[in-house]
């Protein structure tokens, strides 16, 4: 009986010490890969990634994917043919998967055409007011007080219009017009964002005219490269910026990864009509793997993190305005059920505890106001690299990411969006005449988060595959 206890004792060790060395041997010490570090808290936000990992893909990614099905999102209105404002566009893309094709009339909903709903509330023309009708129907004359002349000229209505565009153009950190003459409806269902096959110098000559011109950067670097480490010698504004930017960068990489032209990596593969598309984990390691990125690779992808937080909050402030959009496109169904999918969408928004916190940011008297308008100038600036971009669906997913984004800091940043009630539920007509936000730039918004949101669940998708 003692033989057997002994030798039970040491066949138990042996199988612990043999469980152990698999368990070293499937958990590697030194851990080297992207994920391992990809964790813990996001840079200048207060959650970590695990915290936005399950928010994300359990609550957002499943209903955002869903409402922007939705005709009122799919259609995009964007000008493709504006000429590049800083070099000769000499980079046309020539192949197939670049081209986009715009809407026909008849392929456009209705009410998207100019027309409006009739329970609408419609915003009087700003030279409205000083007409003979606004002034005979809103005011009673009294002789005593002498007759005031309420005639204004044409010329005068003109101007009127001039000065308010030029004060919204104030807030605007894009420069793009829904009302742009060359703009052409997109259905964004048919044409997705996906590897095409533009690159090389075309395509690096963009990102380095963002980040080596209109960046923010240390004084001492004077390349296109800034290493992650440096950043943290500057003022939160400028980092900001910059990780925004880059998070942006990492978003649309990680969209090229997994929609990605496998007939080109494949030159076996006989290419179908429509092209063969899927996940190339291999590109993807290229552009993350630390050892391939000089070490960045994780911090770039926890710039998109930080970059979806940001965006996060600048639903959240704007969502009682969204919240009584009538998001009208002549199809009453769809219509209410899009209205019935907002609402339920900036709710999960609303719940999330750790926000991006904005307010910060740009205080501090003259110099602070000089900065603020010294980063929206540089992302105007960003706005206009996007018609240099050679191939046309590029292009289309750049400007309408780049005008998202864009309209997330004109809400965080402007001061029209401060002070809302989230609890209201009577936003008036004065009220709307403020944080007014063009079609476009909801559209562009919500999509923009939306890529963002897919960027993060495709990350666990390549995540598990390297498991």
């Amino acid at each position: 009986m003692q033989n057997l206890h002994r030798g039970f004792h040491w066949t138990s060790i042996a199988l612990f010490l043999h469980l152990a060395i698999l368990g070293l041997l499937q958990q590697p010490l030194a851990c080297e890969d992207a994920w391992c570090k990809l964790k813990g808290r996001i840079d200048d936000c207060s959650c970590n990634v695990d915290t936005v990992d399950h928010f994300n893909n359990i609550k957002i990614y499943p209903v955002l994917s869903s409402l922007l099905n939705k005709d009122y999102f799919r259609f995009y209105r964007v000008n493709l043919k504006q000429k590049c404002p800083f070099w000769a566009d000499d980079s046309r893309c020539a192949m197939r998967y670049c081209h986009v094709e715009p809407c026909l009339d008849a392929d456009i909903p209705e009410g998207l055409k100019g027309h409006q709903p009739k329970n609408a509330v419609i915003e009087e023309p700003s030279a409205f007011k000083y007409s003979k009708e606004a002034q005979a129907a809103e005011c009673d004359h009294d002789h005593e007080l002498g007759y005031l002349n309420t005639t204004i000229s044409a010329a005068a209505y003109e101007e009127f219009a001039r000065w308010k565009a030029y004060d919204d153009a104030q807030d605007n950190f894009c420069v793009m017009n829904e009302e742009d003459k060359g703009a052409e409806y997109v259905d964004l269902l048919l044409n997705p964002e996906r590897y095409t096959g533009y690159k090389g110098r075309s395509a690096h000559r963009i990102w380095n005219s963002i980040y080596l011109e209109n960046c923010f950067r240390p004084k001492d670097i004077l390349s296109s490269y800034i290493q992650s480490s440096s950043i943290n010698g500057m003022c939160l504004e400028k980092r900001v910026f910059y990780r925004a930017i880059s998070g942006l960068h990492s978003s649309i990489n990680i969209h090229l990864c997994s929609k990605y032209l496998l007939s080109e990596k494949n030159t076996f593969i006989l290419d179908p009509p429509g092209g063969q598309w899927g996940q190339n984990l291999e590109e993807f390691q290229r552009r993350f793997d630390p050892e391939k990125t000089n070490g960045e690779g994780p911090q770039w992808l926890r710039n998109l993190y930080f970059l979806y937080l940001l965006e996060l909050r600048a639903l959240a402030k704007a969502a009682p305005y969204l919240e009584h959009e009538e998001y009208y496109t002549g199809n009453k169904e769809e219509d209410k059920e899009v209205k019935l999918g907002i609402h339920d969408f900036l709710k999960v928004v609303r719940s999330f505890p750790d926000h991006f916190n904005e307010s910060t940011m740009f205080n501090g008297g003259q110099q602070a106001r000089k900065l603020k308008e010294e980063f929206r100038q540089h992302f105007r600036n960003t706005s206009r690299i996007m018609d240099c971009v050679g191939c046309d669906k590029c292009k289309l997913w750049g400007k309408l990411q780049i005008h998202g984004l864009g309209t997330a800091l004109k809400i965080l940043f402007s001061g029209k969006f401060d002070g809302m009630d989230p609890a209201s539920q009577n936003l008036t007509h004065v009220n709307k005449s403020k944080f007014q936000l063009e079609r476009s730039e909801i559209v562009a918004l919500i999509n923009a988060f939306g890529r963002l949101s897919t960027s993060i669940h495709e990350l666990e998708q390549f995540r598990d595959m390297m498991r």
